[in-house]
């Protein structure tokens, strides 16, 4: 438990439990895995923005300054739905 642990036990641990209650162990699981499932999505959105917008190129349906500004809303999209994890 990290209030009542030494020093070196806290700086080695994964995890440190700050109160003595392991029912927090089980919210940090279903967290880690939220924060899984929220990078996973973040990924393969943005890999499939570029991907679209790379097949549109290839057509000469796009031009360099629309793929930039997708490219850029896509990262401001992928960095707005990673916060959702700070609620």
């Amino acid at each position: 438990m990290g209030a009542a642990g030494t020093d070196t036990a806290l700086e080695t641990a994964d995890v440190a439990l700050m109160q003595d209650d392991l029912t927090k162990v089980a919210d940090a699981i279903a967290h880690g895995r939220r924060t899984r499932r929220m990078i996973r999505f973040n990924i393969g959105f943005a890999l499939a923005v570029k991907a679209i917008f790379l097949g549109l190129a290839l057509f000469g349906q796009t031009s360099l300054w629309l793929a930039i500004l997708a490219d850029t809303g896509a990262t401001l999209l992928v960095i707005a739905n990673a916060l959702r994890l700070l609620r």
